[in-house]
């Protein structure tokens, strides 16, 4: 081996956390292979300054590296850090020197190629400053030589591989696995600094004591230098970066190792409350009763289950053996599935049906809102032209009358309909009708027109809603036959579900289907009783009263619900927005409807249907005395104009006396439906004493004035006289009684008296019995007495 230079290794006080387990201790003085001399590197060491850092430099590590663990290096990386300083000089290498490290023996043959290099420099830059500070430490530390190194070095690698572990004597705190893949290349590990990392502090040595004592001393006379501790904290770095790099993977097991060996030891220090017998017997008293009280809660549980699993069981079994409750469950979810599809098919459908009955209910009430503007109108401009007719009498002038042609052509309409009545009229062999009864609702050919087509599209509307739908759910009759088979099989379950009052709700919207096109002011308009879905009904609550148990059966009052809910608002619309009161068809049909509707009311009277019967005669009353007030008109004439019959004054006037008398006649035929004092109220006092006897009294007394109060009389109600004990008429006929007083009168004194007969029998009829007496007697008048006696 070629000339090394002697080196010495400083020991770097650093924290107990990173020391090298696996470091060989340092060697005795005197022990063999040591040897106490100085290279010649340390004897060109500068003095002064350099000295001072040199010291400085451990005590600096020393601070810094508590609390970061003990690191080991060698004198190598103090020699490679040592050009970085000023000058070239190997200050940064002699205070890695002068720090006392103490240095794994495997690293000197790492770097045992650069020691000769390394130590010729330090000759040349050493000065005999550093003698002084190398005999200091001659006598602490002996350098081993390369061939002692290498042996110990081999002997160390041989026992690995031998015994996979390192003896105890050799007095290693523990042994890193996975070395034994190194050694068969001894020369290309590192040093044993790098592979070996320290996990315990290991005991000073009286030489590292003292090392670490002078090191002290030397830092009282050092000062801080920034550039030092920048250089210190890279060399550092570097060292802990290597150190990481090779127990990257090894550090985990060995953690997990020592973890698992660490034994938790018993603080004796811990003081415990005494122990008493007393209080464990009774701590283990209240465990057992909290034991039981659970244990207890179990059992009852447990019992619980047990029930519910034999009642499961037993009702499954039972199931299992019954048809009949099989049977009666699947009717019960096919009757559910059923209404359900049914209130939903429902849903949909009348949004469509009440867009049809819209339409229709509108184009009715166009029509009659022509025939009244007609009639208003015509009344108007006729009137109109009668006054200008008599003022060109009154003023005697032989002028022509200017009529605007809007009148002219009104007159020429009004009196081609009338030509055409009195035609009708004599082909049907009724002459005898009066004009002005005859209802004025002719209309054109091309209105005629246009009301079919608008009238057909809207029924063909009306046929394409329930095109769709199976007839289960759109039959009335099939509806209903599903409720009856509920009601035969499970009357009890039946009745206490209400159907009686589902059914009218359900089969509401296909009534209303069946009536879009029905009419109760027209003359051939079917009746309700020949309605499907009246028959469906009635045939259903016959079935329903064949049950003898169910004697007060709640299904009789579904058809009085279906009329007060669906029919009477129908009619309802009529009445108040169709209905002409002057029309006796339309009337006399409204009453048969209306008569019908309440006979069924009377089987059953209750609120609901009571509340339907006055919502219907409401209407019906506001709608005569609207009549009464815009429709009826009696012109009063001077006797020089009326006296010719053929004029158009006494025309006109006869025509709207017997018009007005219509009205009375149509609203006295509501005699067995509207209370007797509404009927009075309207007939006598607001029509017959304000209207009808004011023209009878204008009229010239003759045979045509009797005849008239005979048509009055005849639309009085006979219920009005039917008490035989009744000798004074009611008070709203006395006008009319005086009237005819008078009228006898005048006709007794004159050549006309066989009429006078027949005023006394129109007395005789509406029971004004003392006043006839008393004109017969006044007039010894007593053939006619024998006409009183008959009553």
């Amino acid at each position: 081996m070629a000339h090394r230079p002697k080196r010495t290794f400083r020991q770097r006080r650093a924290d107990s956390s990173d020391s090298d387990s696996t470091q060989e201790p340092f060697a005795e003085p005197g022990a063999p292979g040591e040897q106490a001399d100085l290279g010649p590197a340390e004897e060109g060491l500068p003095s002064g300054g350099v000295r001072a850092e040199a010291a400085e430099l451990p005590r600096r590590a020393r601070g810094r590296g508590r609390g970061r663990g003990r690191v080991w290096a060698s004198s190598r990386h103090a020699a490679r850090a040592a050009p970085r300083l000023d000058g070239g000089s190997d200050v940064l290498g002699d205070a890695g020197q002068q720090e006392s490290r103490a240095v794994d023996l495997s690293t000197d043959e790492e770097d045992g190629t650069h020691r000769s290099s390394e130590s010729k420099d330090d000759q040349s830059s050493s000065s005999n400053s550093s003698s002084s500070l190398e005999e200091e430490f001659t006598s602490l530390v002996n350098i081993p030589d390369a061939a002692f190194i290498q042996a110990t070095y081999r002997k160390r690698e041989l026992a690995r591989a031998q015994e996979d572990y390192i003896s105890l004597d050799v007095k290693h705190a523990f042994t890193i696995s996975g070395m034994k893949k190194n050694t068969e290349y001894p020369e290309s590990e590192p040093d044993g600094h790098e592979n070996i990392i320290p996990f315990t502090p290991k005991p000073q040595t009286l030489r590292q004591k003292m090392a670490e004592t002078t090191a002290t001393r030397n830092e009282e006379t050092s000062e801080d230098s920034e550039e030092d501790k920048k250089y210190q904290d890279i060399w550092e770095q570097q060292q802990m970066r290597r150190a990481v790099k090779i127990t990257k993977g090894q550090d985990i097991d060995l953690c997990h190792s020592t973890e698992s060996q660490t034994v938790k030891k018993f603080d004796a220090s811990i003081s415990f409350p005494p122990v008493n017998l007393e209080i464990i017997k009774k701590q283990l008293n209240t465990r057992l009763t909290l034991l039981q009280d659970t244990h207890r809660s179990h059992l009852r549980e447990y019992e619980k289950y047990i029930q519910d699993v034999k009642s499961s069981k037993s009702t499954i079994q039972n199931l299992e053996n019954s048809s009949n409750q099989v049977l009666n469950f699947k009717f019960y979810k096919s009757m559910k599935v059923y209404v359900e599809n049914l209130i939903d098919c429902l849903d949909k459908k009348i949004i469509n049906i009440q867009e049809i009955e819209s339409a229709m209910h509108a184009l009715l009430v166009k029509q009659a809102m022509i025939f009244m503007k007609r009639r208003q109108d015509e009344l108007k401009h006729e009137s109109a032209y009668l006054q200008q007719l008599s003022r060109k009498a009154e003023t005697s002038t032989n002028t022509s009358l200017a009529i605007d042609e809007k009148t002219q052509w009104i007159l020429e309409e009004i009196e081609s309909r009338r030509a055409q009545r009195r035609q009708a009229r004599v082909l049907s062999g009724n002459c005898t009708q009066q004009e002005g009864t005859s209802s004025d609702d002719e209309l054109s050919s091309a209105d005629m027109m246009d009301f079919q087509k608008s009238q057909g599209d809207i029924l063909q509307d009306h046929k394409k809603i329930f095109e769709d739908v199976h007839d289960d759910f759109c039959n009335i009759q099939n509806i209903l036959l599903k409720f009856q088979q509920w009601r035969e099989k499970f009357p009890d379950s039946y009745y206490e579900a209400f159907i009686s009052l589902c059914i009218p709700k359900l089969l509401n919207p296909l009534i209303r289907f069946q009536l879009i096109d029905w009419n109760p002011l027209k003359f051939d308009s079917i009746g309700l009783k020949q309605m499907p879905w009246f028959t469906a009904i009635e045939e259903f609550i016959d079935g329903s009263m064949e049950d003898s148990k169910k004697e007060d059966s709640s299904d009789k009052k579904i058809l009085s619900t279906v009329i007060s809910k669906t029919i009477i608002p129908r009619l309802t619309d009529f009445v108040e927005f169709i209905w002409d009161p002057l029309s006796t068809s339309q009337t006399t049909n409204l009453i048969t409807q209306s008569r019908m509707i309440f006979e069924e009311h009377s089987t059953c009277e209750n609120e609901v249907i009571n509340k339907g019967k006055q919502d219907l005669l409401k209407p019906i009353v506001s709608r005569m005395k609207k009549a009464i007030d815009d429709d009826v008109f009696i012109p009063l004439y001077p006797e020089s104009a009326v006296e010719n019959r053929m004029s158009p004054h006494s025309k006109f006037q006869e025509r709207q006396f017997w018009s007005g008398l219509k009205l009375f006649r149509n609203i006295l035929l509501w005699n067995e439906l509207l209370p007797e004092d509404t009927l009075q109220e309207l007939g006598l006092g607001k029509l017959l004493n304000r209207y009808l006897i004011i023209a009878l009294l204008n009229a010239i007394p003759g045979p045509d004035v009797v005849k008239k109060c005979n048509q009055i009389a005849a639309c009085l109600p006979e219920k009005w006289f039917q008490n035989s004990a009744m000798r004074t008429s009611i008070p709203q006929l006395e006008n009319f009684i005086q009237f005819l007083l008078q009228s006898a009168c005048k006709l007794s004194t004159s050549e006309i008296r066989d009429e006078v007969k027949e005023i006394i029998l129109i007395l005789v009829k509406i029971k004004a019995l003392n006043q006839a007496e008393s004109f017969i007697e006044e007039y010894h008048l007593d053939h006619l007495k024998s006409v009183i006696k008959e009553v």
